[in-house]
């Protein structure tokens, strides 16, 4: 249960371990576009954990890593395509950023560090923790970029007028994402 929480909170893949970035700046415009994106990662994340686990020891160490972005790859083309058939207004929005799960250094790195060297129990474990603490930074980031710019969350109007129209935009990310870090850093430093 420790990996769980570890990849929550503590080693959070965003907030703490900075990994992740290029989805997390580029789809976090709105709280729903984070959450889907995180979720779509997460799936990649725990699905390819489970089978690295599994099949780790029939992988000779010359093709390892290229193995381990067919087995990834294979997920994100079953992400791709449910989403593509069943949440295409998401898929839309994410667009470029699903493909690109498949070399996004958070999964290919737990699948090196993590699920290559564990049994499948914890590399299950493990790809479920990180997988929601990466959902829970996009969802949180894409939440705050939401309500600053737009004065929605998830669609839902809280704020009416003119907002800091940056939020919605590149630079947005990075100023909103600077400060979420800190904040991170200042409660886990506090504990």
């Amino acid at each position: 249960m420790q990996n769980f929480t570890k990849g929550f909170i503590k080693e959070n893949p965003v907030f703490a371990q900075l990994l992740g970035l290029c989805p997390t700046l580029g789809v976090t415009t709105s709280a729903i576009n984070g959450m889907g994106m995180g979720l779509a990662t997460a799936f990649v994340l725990i699905m390819s954990n489970l089978v690295i686990s599994i099949i780790k020891d029939f992988i000779p160490d010359k093709v390892r890593i290229p193995s381990f972005i067919v087995i990834i790859a294979s997920f994100v083309t079953i992400v791709e395509l449910v989403m593509q058939g069943f949440a295409p207004a998401l898929f839309d929005q994410l667009g470029l950023f699903i493909p690109l799960i498949v070399v996004n250094c958070l999964v290919l790195g737990r699948a090196e560090a993590f699920a290559s060297k564990n049994t499948v129990f914890t590399s299950v474990i493990d790809g479920l923790g990180m997988g929601l603490g990466f959902t829970f930074a996009l969802t949180v980031l894409g939440g705050v970029r939401e309500i600053l710019g737009s004065g929605a969350i998830f669609n839902f109007k809280l704020i009416q007028g003119d907002l800091m129209l940056v939020f919605v935009l590149a630079p947005g990310a990075f100023i909103a994402l600077g400060y979420l870090i800190a904040l991170s850093n200042k409660f886990l430093r506090s504990k």
